[in-house]
């Protein structure tokens, strides 16, 4: 095959990741070259919540929230611990070290940010630990894109100008005056939209949408349906890759490098299993496909992390649009989560991934795959369950959703064991009651106590299961996307299993092997180190070209 053409910089994948590698090495200087492997850019950015988690950032400064680098630093050895080299001290500082440049570098394109002012980190107790270090985009029209928002995955994330700041309160808008006010500012916010005929978008889709108008801007050219399925190697260093469909693909020379943020393997069954013991259920884009971290370590790099993910508690959409993805709801009083057997084993307060992890480890020894989200009607009638909004008569038609007028019934129906599953909500209630769960805490945390009901006392997240019609949510171990990949170092460089760099190759986002390591620190924790090493990457592999 003759290379057909020569940019300086060729981008894998439109998400945070790739369109921030896109921007800094345009930024650089350098001609670039995106190519998505989809007929619609944005990737699962445009399904995402749309935070960046990133510490002392401008924006918090701005909003008059302290932190520090050592603050921040200390924080994430606490939360992380030492998982090896994916999550490198080196790695560390570069990607705490990068915030300012990259914050203010987007905002210098038009980029507004807000401060998650409330959002607590997931471990906000521990040494370091903040609350206020995401940051979001404000509500994005999409009018500004013009004709290109239709080839868009914009109908994928939350078509409202909703954001992370509003959300919280919109899950309790029925229970609490502050919701009630926030869910009355959010109607005539988009109300406001609509007298002046913007066509807003929030989360996500305001994230992806705002990094786009830049790389439009700057003149990048953007190929959808244009997969990266080769990395071209010579005498150790990738120089290229093939590019396109199987009927025009064509071969691309870089002078600097190339950058793979096409996203992790999220729904590539075979490697879920191998790596998972899972089929997978995830909220992630349905082209996750693992292509990006497939073509870099057919090119020698290093994976790991493999067998992890972004877990959470997930609703098996079977074939009928994306999975759900279990948030508030499982905080919020009057529910808990239960095993075959009847039986708690998780605060259900906790982060969504260190729920999925113990999910995941529950399995072997107590079957909790699937596990149950037992309700109490004043669940179901008081708080915002995003799960159900794509069909509630749906899932109760496959089972995923089942009522009763009793909670023996409720057990009975869904198979549990009728003796512990009584003894449990016995045990519960009786938490409820005092206000501390002695079992696993839930409640006790700043993080637990951000979805809750502050009119529920003593614990806003306790409430007894005792009043009926009851329900029960099917829970899977969902996920937000995989989180082992390529392994890289603080300049975004892909590895080698012995430790070298792979000349002229660089990744970023869920192709990587997280700098998180198996944790989740805090809001964004995905899409902030995406974005940095995206724009780190692209800076390096704009700084090599000759």
């Amino acid at each position: 095959m003759t290379h057909e053409e020569v940019v300086d910089v060729l981008v894998a994948g439109t998400g945070a990741a790739g369109l921030s590698a896109a921007i800094a090495a345009a930024d650089a200087g350098a001609k670039v070259l995106v190519v998505e492997s989809s007929a619609r850019w944005g990737g699962t950015t445009m399904r995402s919540g749309g935070g960046l988690w990133l510490p002392d950032n401008p924006v918090m400064r701005r909003a008059g929230i302290a932190d520090s680098r050592a603050e921040a630093l200390t924080y994430m050895q606490e939360a992380i611990g030492d998982v090896g080299p994916a999550s490198s001290a080196a790695r560390r500082e570069a990607f705490v070290d990068t915030v300012d440049e990259l914050v203010t570098a987007l905002e210098g394109h038009g980029v507004r940010w807000s401060a998650a002012q409330k959002y607590p980190d997931y471990y906000p107790e521990r040494p370091g630990g903040k609350i206020g270090r995401s940051i979001e985009p404000r509500p994005y029209d999409t009018r500004r894109l013009g004709d290109w928002i239709e080839r868009s995955r914009v109908k994928d994330g939350v078509p409202l100008a909703v954001m992370n700041d509003d959300f919280y309160e919109l899950g309790r808008a029925w229970s609490t005056p502050s919701g009630f006010v926030r869910g009355a500012r959010l109607v005539f916010r988009v109300l406001g939209g609509l007298v002046t005929g913007k066509k807003q978008v929030g989360m996500g889709a305001a994230l992806a949408c705002s990094l786009m108008e830049v790389v439009r801007a700057q003149g990048t050219e953007v190929r959808l349906s244009t997969p990266l399925t080769e990395l071209l190697v010579e005498d150790g260093a990738v120089v290229g890759a093939v590019v396109g469909m199987p009927q025009a693909r064509r071969a691309v020379r870089v002078t600097g490098g190339v950058v793979l943020g096409a996203g992790g393997f999220a729904h590539r069954t075979r490697w879920r299993e191998r790596h998972h013991g899972v089929p997978g259920w995830s909220a992630a884009s349905e082209d996750d496909q693992g292509t990006g971290i497939e073509a870099g370590a057919d090119a020698g790099g290093a994976l790991a992390l493999m067998d992890d993910a972004w877990w959470g508690a997930g609703v098996d959409n079977k074939g009928q649009g994306m999975h759900g993805f279990v948030l508030s709801e499982r905080s919020m009083p009057y529910s808990m989560v239960v095993d075959s057997s009847g039986a708690r084993y998780v605060n259900e307060s906790t982060s969504y991934i260190d729920f999925g992890h113990a999910l995941l480890e529950r399995d072997p020894q107590v079957p909790a795959n699937p596990s149950w989200l037992v309700m109490d009607v004043r669940a179901r009638r008081r708080y915002l369950n995003t799960s159900l909004l794509s069909g509630r008569r749906r899932y109760v038609d496959d089972g995923t959703l089942v009522y009763a007028d009793t909670l023996a019934e409720l057990a009975d129906a869904l198979g549990l064991d009728p003796r512990t599953f009584r003894d449990t909500v016995a045990r519960f209630n009786g938490f409820a009651r005092t206000g501390k769960d002695a079992d696993f805490g839930r409640g006790d945390s700043a993080y637990d106590r951000y979805y809750s009901d502050p009119t529920v006392r003593p614990n806003p997240n306790l409430g007894a299961i005792e009043r009926g019609p009851f329900s029960a949510l099917r829970i899977v171990p969902g996920d937000l996307g995989t989180k082992g990949g390529l392994l890289t170092d603080e300049r975004a460089r892909v590895l080698r299993a012995d430790g070298s760099a792979i000349p002229g190759l660089y990744a970023a986002g869920n192709t990587t092997a997280s700098v998180m390591g198996r944790t989740y620190p805090g809001p964004g924790s995905t899409i902030g180190p995406a974005a940095v090493f995206g724009w780190i990457g692209g800076q390096q592999a704009a700084g090599r070209r000759g």
